[in-house]
């Protein structure tokens, strides 16, 4: 396991490489959850307590099924009330739009950072991939490595800091919500052109 880690990490610290200078783009895929009631940030708890609420009502949770870009440290996410491969098919048509093959202009090869999860190696998610494999390569995590997946801090960080102290009525009512933090979170991240900067004397 140890040795796969390691030939693993090599493997991306090159492919980030290679994403740097504009060769290919480098995606980080990965699934998390959104909950109806509020995640707690920033609040003083003795170690290993419970930071939520309690409400009178079940948690309701949207599945996020998301893409991290390497350089441009965009996330892209798409929400469903389910975590199925059918889910994850819905996700790469979203990345088609993005990056994959348009007449008439020059495509990158795109190289997607999965983890080895059901929803991804089903037969019909792989038939999905293996119809865009002249675009699309997937690099496949070792087992329990979740430190090698840079959308990890991501997912993170959407949630303690764009979705948190926050709760919603039902699962309907926290889908638009989660998009305009993936929006608000790409605008934080977004990378300020050398051009736009102001230096003072």
């Amino acid at each position: 396991m140890a040795d796969d880690i390691e030939r693993v990490g090599l493997r991306l610290q090159l492919l980030k490489q290679q994403a740097a200078a504009g060769d290919i783009v480098l995606l980080y895929g990965d699934e998390s959850e959104a909950l109806t009631h509020p995640y707690l940030a920033r609040v003083w708890a003795k170690s290993g307590a419970d930071l939520r609420i309690p409400a009178p009502v079940q948690a309701k949770k949207i599945a996020m099924l998301g893409s991290l870009d390497h350089r441009t440290r965009q996330l892209i996410v798409h929400t469903s009330r389910t975590k199925r491969s059918s889910d994850f098919i819905a996700h790469l048509e979203q990345l088609d739009r993005l990056y994959g093959p348009t007449p008439g202009q020059p495509t990158k090869p795109v190289v997607l950072i999965e983890d080895n999860g059901p929803i991804h190696t089903s037969k019909l998610s792989q038939a999905a991939l293996a119809a865009r494999a002249h675009w699309l390569t997937v690099e496949w995590l070792p087992r329990y490595a979740p430190e090698l997946n840079d959308i990890e801090l991501v997912w993170r960080d959407l949630k303690a800091h764009h979705l948190a102290h926050r709760t919603f009525v039902n699962a309907d009512a926290l889908d638009q919500p989660i998009h305009d933090a993936v929006g608000d979170l790409n605008l934080e991240r977004k990378p300020v052109p050398l051009a736009d900067q102001r230096l003072s004397a």
